[in-house]
């Protein structure tokens, strides 16, 4: 295929030169792929080449204008693959994640290029760079190092081998993860099988069959469903099967079958981190973090932990005694068994549940108190722009422009669940914000993705969100601004692109908002009558807050200290049988039957679908200290939308990307280092004390 027929690399003519989804096809991606690397690596060798002396403007800043081309076409691309993917269009990503990673270290292994950087960095203290060109020379520096560019020449190549099989291992795990994901359904065929279930959650099962050509009703593994399934279902028998489905994804002989395929990407991060000179995985990743070490992790792990165990028994205690008092009779709570009667302890001791509460959380009105908070804290503005370009009918677009009026990005979003759409929620990026642009170029304005994946509700019923949803919104749309506010020169440090331990404050911190009495009174109404939450519903949901949080807590911690675990091993051979480790590693940390965790390794995508999360999903609850000790900045100045705090949160926060070392900018923001204290009073562990 000609370039001047494939419209991944011709000018893109839309509006904000947004993609033109509606003539992309699978075919153009693989040789829009090939072009932009191959342009990627003109513009790098010219770079390489100059024979004026390095200084910033020519190499440092040079280097983060080039491979605009090859940046939108991959941010196509995998868009795609994560939102509405193909077998076709899985083929050419197995085809790809090999050479697209041999690109990627190829670029930060030139010895021409980091040779050029490395006489810039002997000599920063000696150079007059501002602050940002500092951070940024800083950084581009530490991208060289980590990708192997002072290696040995043989160990360099082995450390591009041992990238690029991993590229293919990750992508691989992915999508053996999503085949189980959108294969599996369980079909509720007659009203023994509906029993216990609220009209939201038939309705949702109802949309799920539709949206799968079949009749009736399905539960599908789409965590907005299969979550009220497990809570709401009077059928212990079903709950089991659609529990066991959802924590088996990735563990089935066969083709599909991900426990090798997590042993043979261990066996190759031991050997990433060794030839780096790291002991193990996990040291090779915590030393790009703010918190630097095993022992920190494990320092907040061990401040949390107990007390959540502590707090989990208390509840477990509750659930036993409501099964009594219902004439279950006595015995273990099973795993499939544990929301089912902690949903009912919600409503005798607290007289609340999620059948009451969902009618005040409409999908649309969610995302209208997402954008009225934005705009009462930032000044933003949020217009919806059917004429933009999207992927898929599901998405919206909208402008978006500050408090003076101008434009500062575009933003979509894309709710709803897809069985051709991976799990989760996420915020990605189709544009970076940079102001580093050639001569005669406008500032690059920042086009942001959120994807969610709620359940849907059939036609001309609503979709009604539980408050975990909401919150699962406010957090995307937390990145999300964090994209959209950025406000930096190089592409390099824009937006989300910090350190993994800080990156989840911006989106943690805005998830308080949706739960402000004084959000909901104006935003959470009744989608048939209109009416707002009543305050006596809000008091109740304020003192129900805690309830289960051992439990939640419980459950990412063991996954957090899975993960550290297995990316801590030293050994050069990762464990025979990976879920016999998991199993034995929690039993001997003493998780209680019945609670399990968030992710078991055979489908934790945050660890093996890619490296961004790996010996890192203690970050949730790293950042969770910085967003508990932030906002109670609002607290402390009475107002949940006072200008002064937010303006410094929109300052050092959303807007300085990584242009600023995280620790010192929440200093900045909050005029002290972050304190544990606020997490363990929100999560109601403090009187929790470890026995």
């Amino acid at each position: 295929m000609h370039s001047t027929d494939n419209p991944l690399l011709k000018p893109w003519a839309a509006p904000y030169g947004l993609p033109p989804y509606a003539q992309i096809e699978p075919a153009h991606f693989e040789p829009a792929l090939r072009q932009a690397m191959q342009q990627h690596r003109d513009e790098l060798a010219a770079l390489g080449a100059q024979t004026a002396p390095p200084d910033f403007d020519n190499t440092v800043a040079a280097f983060d204008r080039c491979g605009r081309q090859l940046d939108r076409v991959m941010a196509v691309f995998y868009g795609l693959t994560a939102s509405a993917t193909s077998p076709t269009l899985q083929a050419v990503q197995r085809e790809m994640a090999g050479p697209v990673a041999a690109h990627h270290s190829a670029v930060f292994t030139d010895r021409a290029l980091f040779n050029r950087v490395q006489v810039l960095h002997e000599q920063a203290d000696s150079l007059d760079l501002a602050p940002e060109q500092r951070r940024l020379l800083q950084r581009l520096h530490l991208d060289f190092v980590r990708a192997g560019a002072q290696l040995p020449d043989a160990q360099r190549q082995r450390y591009a081998q041992v990238m690029e099989t991993l590229a293919k291992l990750t992508t691989r795990f992915a999508q053996n993860v999503l085949h189980d994901e959108s294969t599996w359904r369980l079909a509720l065929e007659t009203e023994a099988d509906l029993a216990g279930l609220p009209a939201f959650v038939r309705a949702a099962a109802r949309q799920a069959a539709a949206d799968r050509d079949l009749q009736g009703h399905v539960i599908t593994l789409s965590r907005s469903l299969v979550v009220p399934f497990l809570s709401f279902s009077e059928r212990a028998d079903l709950r089991e099967q659609a529990w066991r489905a959802w924590t088996g994804r990735g563990e089935h002989a066969g083709e599909h079958d991900n426990r090798e395929v997590a042993r043979d990407i261990l066996r190759l991060r031991r050997e990433q981190a060794a030839l780096m000179g790291q002991g193990c995985y996990a040291d090779h990743a915590l030393a790009d973090t703010m918190a630097g070490s095993r022992a920190a992790v494990q320092g907040l792990m061990a401040e949390v932990w107990p007390r959540a165990l502590k707090a989990v028994q208390a509840e477990q205690q509750l659930l036993q005694a409501q099964r009594l008092a219902c004439g279950a009779g006595q015995g273990d709570i099973e795993p499939w068994d544990w929301r089912f009667w902690a949903e009912k302890v919600r409503r005798e001791h607290f007289n609340i549940d999620d059948a009451e509460v969902k009618p005040f959380f409409e999908l649309q009105r969610v995302v209208e108190a997402a954008f009225d908070c934005a705009g009462r804290l930032f000044g933003l503005q949020f217009t919806r722009r059917e004429d933009l370009p999207v992927y898929h009918p599901d998405v919206r677009a909208f402008e978006v422009k500050n408090a003076q009026g101008q434009v500062v990005g575009v933003f979509m979003q894309d709710n709803f669940a897809r069985p051709n759409k991976r799990s989760g929620a996420w915020m990605s990026a189709l544009r970076w914000q940079s102001r580093n642009v050639l001569p005669g170029h406008a500032a690059e304005l920042p086009v942001i993705v959120n994807n969610n994946n709620f359940a849907k509700g059939s036609p001309g019923e609503p979709t009604l969100l539980s408050l975990d949803d909401a919150r699962t919104l406010f957090h995307e749309f937390g990145h999300g601004l964090h994209g959209l506010l950025s406000d930096v020169t190089f592409k390099r440090l824009s937006g989300t692109q910090v350190l993994r331990d800080f990156v989840e404050l911006p989106s943690q911190i805005f998830e308080h908002w949706i739960t402000e009495p004084e959000v909901l009174q104006r935003h959470a109404r009744h989608w048939q009558t209109g009416e707002p939450m009543p305050a006596e519903l809000m008091q109740r949901m304020q003192r129900a807050r805690q309830f289960n949080q051992g439990f939640e807590t419980v459950r990412y911690t063991a996954s957090a200290m899975v993960d550290m675990a297995v990316h801590s091993l030293g050994d050069a051979e990762p464990p025979a049988d990976l879920c016999t480790f998991e199993a034995q590693f929690l039993q001997q940390n003493g998780l209680p039957h019945g609670v399990g965790l968030n992710h078991r390794l055979v489908h934790f995508q945050h660890l093996f679908a890619s490296a961004g999360y790996a010996a890192g999903y203690y970050v949730y609850l790293w950042a969770e200290v910085l967003d508990a000790d932030g906002y109670d900045a609002f607290a402390e100045a009475g107002s949940p939308f006072d200008k002064t705090v937010a303006a410094r949160l929109l300052r050092h926060i959303y807007s300085a990307g990584n242009s600023v070392e995280p620790g010192q900018t929440y200093q900045a923001f909050r005029g002290r280092p972050a304190r544990v204290e606020p997490l363990l009073r929100k999560r109601g562990l403090l009187a929790a004390e470890p026995a």
